[in-house]
């Protein structure tokens, strides 16, 4: 590969860094155009780790035969057979040792007795294993601390001493890429995990200015756990996150079903907004998010019984009204949230679930936009709401219907 060559190469790579795409193009492309240089390549490797809440990492695989590259994501719980795949790997091989790259010659049996893998390269015909490991210095997020990248070929010979030093030359800049690429996805793993989907996008994109807030028509969802109190007070420390989880999980992953926006968590309860076009659809949408949710608590109470863990339920509260939704708090600590009257007003009506013992009321104004799924709705009488100044007419879910 001649010098004009790597530069064009180096100078897509760079482009394409900037431009953000994603791995699987910045690898695709990145090996498409090896191979137009000359490169035989049979298969390209990239293997970062990212942070995230549940996954440890990503491979990404090349094949000129594929449509598309395939991605294989590993968990943080990884099975004992995975782990050992990862240890018996030339990969660990360059973790552990702090070597920079590793070749082995498959067709002259190198490597066969080494590493797991090599015999498997060797019966899918490949002659020649070239690995690399690019560190990112002391600086880096939590453990991503370098890219991982392995190139083979089925050519008689294996890789030319060019082909070697195009790659040892090249793959440096791509790392710089994919280092960039993976910041740019943990950003947004954190800001989806820890602020929400929608929330998250937003700050993304720039509206981060403390006190910027829009005036919005949306339900609001409160909930809470039954008995939690009682729960806590006589359950061993250290099964008090388990439960929190179980049960958040069961409402987050409802709301999300149905479109809703979890805000924040605050304590055990959690508190969500559901905005559609129209609000009939989004007190539809809650409702049914709400019938979800008691599916999946059902599940998560059959779950628990079974392994002696205590069990509760959910109190839930629907109202549909005006919030301001934005930046509020100090200039060094901001949260992305919702406040005002309508916030307030439904925080009391799921306070008045333990004394109506109901798990799910809903405002008047809720039930009168609710469209054809009030239908499911019956009155429960008018009540008078800790610092509301007129009674409230509160609903819930028919027991028929909701059988």
């Amino acid at each position: 590969m001649d010098i004009g060559t790597r530069e064009t190469l180096v100078a897509w790579v760079n482009g394409a860094a900037l431009e953000g795409i994603a791995l699987r193009e910045l690898l695709a492309g990145f090996c498409a155009r090896l191979l137009d240089a000359g490169v035989p390549l049979s298969r390209g490797v990239l293997g970062v780790d990212t942070l995230h809440p549940t996954l440890e990492g990503y491979f990404f695989e090349w094949r000129p035969q594929q449509d598309e590259v395939r991605q294989v994501e590993y968990s943080r719980d990884q099975a004992a057979q995975e782990i050992d795949r990862w240890r018996q790997s030339p990969f660990h091989r360059l973790h552990e040792t702090g070597q920079k790259s590793l070749r082995r010659r498959i067709e002259r049996g190198e490597g066969i007795d080494e590493f797991p893998v090599i015999p498997e390269l060797r019966a899918d015909g490949v002659t020649d294993y070239f690995c690399l490991r690019h560190r990112f210095g002391d600086r880096s997020i939590g453990d991503v601390d370098a890219v991982y990248s392995s190139w083979t070929t089925r050519v008689p010979g294996g890789f030319i001493d060019a082909h070697i030093a195009a790659l040892e030359i090249l793959i440096p800049t791509l790392a710089v890429a994919v280092k960039a690429a993976s910041y740019g996805q943990i950003a947004r793993n954190l800001a989806e995990t820890y602020l929400g989907r929608d929330v998250g996008q937003r700050v993304l994109a720039g509206e981060i200015g403390r006190g910027k807030a829009e005036r919005i028509e949306a339900v609001v969802w409160f909930s809470d756990l039954a008995s939690y109190t009682r729960i806590t007070d006589s359950a061993m420390p250290d099964t008090i996150i388990p439960l929190l989880n179980d049960y958040a999980e069961a409402v987050v992953e409802a709301i999300h079903a149905m479109k809703g926006e979890v805000l924040k968590f605050i304590g055990d309860g959690v508190l969500a907004l559901f905005r559609s076009p129209s609000n009939e659809e989004s007190c539809r949408r809650a409702l049914a998010a709400a019938l979800e949710a008691r599916r999946h608590v059902a599940a998560v109470n059959e779950r628990r019984t079974a392994r002696q863990a205590p069990v509760t339920t959910i109190y839930l509260g629907l109202h549909l009204g005006e919030v301001f939704f934005g930046n509020i708090g100090s200039a060094d600590r901001l949260d992305f949230t919702a406040v005002g009257p309508a916030v307030n007003e439904t925080s009391r009506v799921v306070a008045m679930c333990r004394s109506l013992d109901q798990e799910i009321l809903v405002s008047a104004n809720f039930a009168a936009n609710a469209g054809d799924a009030g239908a499911r709705l019956i009155s429960v009488g008018r009540y008078a709401l800790r610092g509301v100044s007129r009674p409230q007419e509160l609903f819930t879910l028919d027991p028929e219907i909701a059988a």
